[in-house]
C-alpha cells in the first residue's frame, strides 16, 4: 500500500470544508475581513502611535511598559498595509496573520486576568473575524508544502 502524500491529505480536507463555497464568495468574505481587521488594527496602531488617552490607559493597565505599545503600533501599521496589498507578499501575510493571533491572544489573557471575562468581548469577536479571513485566505491562496531533506542527491 503506498502511503498518501501530506499535500492530497491537505487538498482533500480543504475540498471537503470548503466545497459549497465558489471563488467568488470567497474573494467577497476575505477582502471583507481584511477591510474590516485593517480598520480594527490600523485604528490601534494609530492610536497606539498618536499616543491616544484611553488606548495608552488600557494598555498601560494590563501591565504593558510605554516602548512595548509603540512597538505594537508600528507593528499593527505595518500589517494593515501588507495585508492591504492584493496578490503579493503572500508569505508575510502568514507572518501578519500570526502576529494579529498573538495580539488577540495576548490581549484575551491580560484583559481576562486584570480586567475580568466582561472585558474580553472585544478580543473573542477579533479572534472570529480574523479567523475567518485566514480561512478565506487559505482557501484563495493553498500553499504545497514539500518536505526537503538535507543530506540527500
Amino acid at each position: 500500500m503506498k502511503p498518501i502524500a501530506f499535500n492530497a491529505i491537505l487538498s482533500r480536507i480543504n475540498n471537503l470544508k470548503f466545497k459549497i463555497m465558489n471563488t467568488k464568495t470567497t474573494k467577497i468574505i476575505y477582502w471583507t475581513g481584511v477591510i474590516l481587521t485593517s480598520l480594527w488594527f490600523g485604528a490601534s496602531g494609530f492610536f497606539e502611535l498618536t499616543t491616544n488617552p484611553l488606548v495608552w490607559k488600557i494598555t498601560q493597565e494590563l501591565g504593558y511598559p510605554e516602548h512595548f505599545i509603540y512597538i505594537l503600533g508600528v507593528m499593527k501599521v505595518s500589517g494593515v498595509i501588507t495585508l492591504l496589498i492584493p496578490n503579493k507578499l503572500l508569505r508575510l501575510k502568514e507572518w501578519v496573520f500570526a502576529g494579529v493571533f498573538f495580539d488577540i491572544i495576548f490581549a484575551f489573557f491580560s484583559k481576562l486576568a486584570v480586567l475580568g471575562f466582561s472585558a474580553t468581548t472585544d478580543t473573542i469577536i477579533a479572534f472570529t473575524m480574523v479567523s475567518v479571513t485566514y480561512l478565506m485566505f487559505r482557501k484563495l491562496y493553498s500553499v504545497t508544502y514539500t518536505p526537503s531533506f538535507s543530506g540527500e542527491n
